[in-house]
């Protein structure tokens, strides 16, 4: 028999979209001498652009307040590259005055572990031996042993260079950054010369079927991105010159040199600081004799960095980043493996940028739900996910930061009644079985309890009840099984802060079979719960056996998941037969406090309404 071929319909398209990624990381990685400095320059725009669009707004033409842009920029980078030189060469000069603190330093450490370390080789000396009985053969004289030859003498004659050799040994290395520096500038310039015409060519290719969509797409990358670069311009500037007032009071040298390192330094994330601190640190064990300027050092770059990076940082940018903690992460891996040092730096811009498109267009939907910092779940879904864990304590968390912003009964209303929901939709397709759904509506009563000493601060009054309403006048009954149970748990729950008692009953005790046993004593109106209406059958039926079991008690019917359907809503009125029908938590309190209402009024009252 013929071995079956798999169906193609479903593996093109993930092996399609496993070779474009691999194609795509490939022209990353390859294209770098390339893509590097063209990444670099739409960064630089970005951060330019604000200058270019304050020159234009002073009148001056889009070509020259270009040009003068980056002629500021040049200007600022020469200086900074000038200020760095002579700082070092002065630092470089003075390093033979620190020579005798260095000597006594490595000395004292020398003194201190030298005995340590000697007894340390030692012992390994002496095990290496045991194990492979070197000092039993040195111990032996080896017969027939060869006389010592003596040692050939070496002459070492130092050769000299070329004057072309030696400036390419200097000037070499220096050759490649100059060059990506000026390839960087080369793409500045044409990028903002022709932005506009790079927009409407980039629009064309990634959305013109929508161009709208890309449009707000690109305006939020733009925007995004120009205000991250000039929240950490100043976030890092302020870091520095903390550092460099720090490292002054210290008396660290050249303490102006190593605020501004220590500003340009932390735009690469997680090895920036680091690196920065070492230059301070290396020079305050040189300069001082003792151990302590190092100590106030160390104190200083983590006192300043735990500050800005976790106090300062998160307040200030807010959801301006739009990622997540984990895709900075990956994002700095993946971008360092492709570019190394350069990829690191570029990394978040590049990976917010990423995040923006995936958000606008739908065929990059998956980089919005992988890095971005929204919630992959709607609220709703991520309790569902908790109930079928039967997690309540989580789902109990996820409320209290929800009720931070809003109240229990939207919270009922617009979180559990909607995870019942998809619930109930699960069960219409018979995906949930009944055991689950029975723990669905177990942890519902869980979730309910745990918030239930919560105090309402949105001017909820208990009502002043007739005292035919004492004890548990409202009783709410389950329409067909345990999810129906659970939503009508949040109704019990919500008018018990409105002082108004009520008892929820399953729908097997409300059945043919049982309802005669129901004890329907007290009970002066009955709330019957659906999540969803279905045929009506059932409902109707519910409603004809309540009013033969219990003469005169209005019936209300609840379906949470009708909504805004008005059609379907006129139509379960007259369909159910019920008094009230109503779509919601709000809507059905409303009603059960108006009949408790009427009951305080006299009859003539009360036949005239």
């Amino acid at each position: 028999m013929p071995a079956r071929i798999p169906a193609t319909d479903t593996l093109t398209p993930k092996f399609m979209t496993a070779v474009i990624a691999v194609i795509v990381v490939c022209g990353l990685y390859f294209g770098r001498p390339v893509l590097m400095p063209l990444a670099l320059a739409v960064l630089m725009s970005f951060a330019i652009a604000p200058l270019v669009g304050l020159l234009r707004h002073l009148r001056l033409g889009h070509v020259p307040a270009v040009l003068l842009s980056l002629a500021m920029a040049l200007v600022i980078l020469s200086a900074v590259g000038a200020f760095v030189g002579s700082q070092f060469a002065g630092l470089a000069s003075d390093l033979p005055r620190y020579q005798t603190n260095i000597g006594h330093k490595i000395q004292s450490i020398r003194g201190s572990t030298d005995g340590t370390i000697a007894r340390i080789n030692q012992t390994i000396e002496a095990l290496a031996d045991q194990i492979t009985g070197v000092r039993e053969q040195q111990a032996a004289p080896p017969t027939g042993a060869v006389p010592e030859e003596k040692p050939v003498p070496v002459v070492i004659r130092r050769q000299g260079l070329a004057p072309w050799a030696v400036a390419q040994s200097i000037l070499g290395p220096l050759l490649e950054p100059l060059a990506t520096l000026a390839l960087v500038l080369v793409f500045v310039a044409f990028i903002m010369l022709q932005k506009d015409d790079l927009r409407d060519r980039f629009v064309r290719l990634a959305g013109s079927g929508d161009m709208q969509r890309t449009a707000v797409a690109l305006d939020e990358a733009a925007s995004r991105l120009s205000h991250y670069l000039a929240l950490q311009t100043i976030i890092n500037a302020s870091f520095g010159l903390t550092i460099g007032v720090g490292l002054w009071l210290i008396g660290v040298p050249n303490s102006g040199l190593w605020a501004l390192i220590g500003m340009l330094m932390r735009f690469v994330p997680y090895v920036g600081v680091p690196i920065a601190f070492l230059f301070p640190a290396t020079l305050a064990v040189a300069v001082d004799p003792g151990w302590s300027m190092l100590f106030w050092v160390m104190a200083l770059f983590g006192g300043v960095e735990a500050i800005v990076g976790q106090m300062i940082e998160p307040f200030v940018y807010g959801r301006s980043m739009g990622l997540s903690a984990v895709a900075v992460v990956v994002a700095a891996v993946f971008w360092t493996w492709l570019w190394g040092p350069v990829g690191l730096l570029l990394s978040t811009p590049l990976t917010m940028c990423f995040v923006v498109l995936g958000r606008h267009i739908e065929s990059l939907k998956f980089l919005d739900v992988m890095l971005g910092d929204t919630p992959a779940l709607k609220i709703e879904e991520s309790l569902y996910l908790r109930m079928l864990a039967e997690n309540p304590e989580d789902a109990t968390e996820d409320a209290e930061e929800f009720l931070r912003g809003s109240t229990l009964a939207a919270y009922y209303d617009e979180v559990v009644a909607k995870s019942l929901m998809l619930a109930q939709a699960d069960v219409n397709r018979d995906a949930l079985d009944a055991t689950r759904q029975a723990r669905i509506r177990d942890a519902i009563r869980s979730v309910v309890l745990n918030l239930s000493e919560r105090n309402e601060d949105t001017g909820i009054k208990r009502v002043d009840l007739a005292p035919s309403w004492a004890g548990k006048p409202v009783l709410c009954i389950a329409g067909r099984g345990p999810l129906d149970e659970a939503a009508a748990f949040l109704l019990v729950d919500m008018l018990g802060k409105y002082g108004v008692g009520a008892a929820v009953v399953s729908s097997d005790q409300a059945s043919a079979a049982q309802i005669d046993s129901l004890d329907m004593t007290g009970v002066q109106i009955v709330c019957v719960s659906y999540l969803e209406p279905g045929t009506y059958k059932n409902a109707r039926y519910q409603v004809r056996r309540l009013r033969k079991r219990a003469p005169g008690v209005p019936v209300m019917t609840v379906f949470w998941g009708l909504g805004d359907d008005h059609s379907r809503y006129l139509d379960s009125i007259e369909a159910t037969e019920s008094d009230v029908v109503t779509t919601g938590l709000k809507e059905t309190i409303h009603h059960i406090l108006v009949f408790a209402r009427r009951a305080k009024l006299p009859a003539q009252e009360v036949a005239a309404q």
